[in-house]
């Protein structure tokens, strides 16, 4: 069965809280759990196959040991793993920040760019993040509003609510605010600029690095791209709905309440990431055995190799899938 469960790697950057541990149950020994990497081959946090013939093994290891058919075929066009899918808990705010495009990134960093999509899971109540800018502003006006630490003063912020969904292209100014707990579906890449960072100090008790000149290079000094709301559409015993499709990654809202139908072909893997309920996920029959099924729970991620076929989603749910498209 292609079908596995992956444990994830934690980072406890300075701005993250207590509740992928408390409430999500994570097994992480940090004072803070900032983010977990849910499906990830990425050097810096790879995630691990729980349980079954791979137990043990990273993402990675299983991928070479059995073949890249197992991502499927929409992947040939990257030479690496495409995506990396977290769980982000921001306490605190996150710096004000900006991702490079993948010529940029290749060139000077040596990986992928970044686009990512973020879903919001839960939020404070009044939470709002930073998202583009009010309005186009010029270079010189960028340069001179980072220097006098004005810069917040042109960017939009926006408030969120549960559910909320944005895209943000590489290139797009960004900060997730405090209060909020995101899904973050992304490229496989951890390059980061930072721009502004409220005069925080790190673990050693200096400033923290901020990527200015970089920033300057990449940053598009305009309002954000939205991307269009679809509508949720039924189909095989489940409510589907489209949070967003690029040529990274297409991904989905999926609600189930009792039994559904999914499938898994061999164009692409399929990543599922359980934001509510306890599902039972199998490539047999309907109702299956608990030796032949993956039991999950609210926070767990689960793989399921290009080729399973259809496979099914047992017992009243909310996930997040995630798939590789042309």
């Amino acid at each position: 069965m292609g079908i596995f469960k992956l444990e994830p790697a934690f980072k406890d950057y300075i701005w993250g809280g207590t509740r992928l541990r408390d409430e999500y149950g994570k097994n992480c020994d940090y004072d803070k759990v900032a983010e977990s990497w849910e499906l990830s081959c990425h050097k810096d946090g790879a995630s691990v196959i729980s349980g079954g013939e791979f137990d043990g093994l990273t993402l990675q290891e299983y991928i070479d040991k059995v073949g890249r058919q197992v991502l499927g075929t929409n992947c040939g066009k990257f030479e690496n793993f495409p995506i990396l899918i977290k769980l982000i808990d921001a306490k605190d705010n996150l710096s004000v920040q900006v991702h490079p495009d993948n010529d940029y990134a290749q060139r000077v960093e040596g990986e992928y760019g970044k686009t990512e999509m973020w879903y919001v899971v839960d939020c404070d109540e009044g939470a709002e993040l930073l998202y583009g800018f009010k309005h186009e502003i010029s270079k010189e006006e960028f340069a001179q509003r980072i220097a006098d630490n004005t810069l917040l003063e042109v960017t939009s912020n926006v408030p969120v609510n549960k559910g909320d969904v944005f895209f943000i292209k590489s290139g797009t100014l960004h900060a997730i605010g405090k209060g909020i707990l995101i899904a973050e579906i992304q490229q496989n890449s951890n390059t980061t600029y930072r721009i502004y960072d409220y005069g925080r100090v790190g673990k050693d008790g200096k400033p923290r690095e901020l990527h200015v000149e970089k920033a300057m290079d990449v940053t598009k000094l305009a309002p954000a791209e939205s991307y269009p709301d679809t509508p949720a559409v039924r189909e095989n015993g489940a409510e589907i709905k489209l949070l967003s499709k690029c040529e990274y990654f297409t991904t989905y809202k999926v609600d189930i309440e009792e039994r559904a139908e999914l499938c898994a072909d061999d164009s692409s893997f399929v990543s599922l990431l359980v934001l509510e309920g306890e599902p039972f996920v199998t490539d047999g029959e309907p109702e299956p055995t608990a030796d032949e099924a993956v039991a999950a729970k609210k926070g767990d991620s689960l793989f399921i190799s290009a080729g399973t076929g259809k496979f099914y989603v047992e017992g009243r749910c909310s996930l997040i899938l995630t798939r590789i498209d042309r």
